[in-house]
């Protein structure tokens, strides 16, 4: 019984522990995106200066096969992992189409 008691003296701050880990990977999580899409960004201003299409399929078939690479490598799902890509490929393609768009009447 002393052994239960143990476990569940502990279980509670080793709980807040991991969810405040977590937390931390969110917050890190949220401002690497946050920079990812800065970059994608300036690329879709480039891209719209010199007339090129707002996505690129050859490279986005490359990322994927490296982001499952790495997935596999990371003992990732990398199923889960070409899904996440793809979800922000389709908004860093919707940027490069608005930056596209802002940009034909500037020429």
């Amino acid at each position: 019984m002393s052994i239960m008691s143990d476990e569940q003296n502990t279980a509670p701050a080793e709980l807040l522990a991991l969810r405040a880990s977590i937390d931390n990977i969110d917050a890190a999580l949220i401002h690497m995106l946050a920079e990812r899409f800065r970059c994608t960004k300036a690329v879709g201003v480039l891209k719209a200066e010199r007339g090129l299409a707002p996505a690129d399929p050859a490279r986005e078939k490359r990322q994927v096969e490296r982001l499952r690479a790495l997935a596999v490598d990371a003992h990732l799902d990398p199923d889960f992992a070409e899904k996440f890509l793809n979800f922000i490929v389709k908004e860093v393609i919707r940027h490069h189409e608005h930056a596209a768009a802002n940009h034909g009447g500037k020429q």
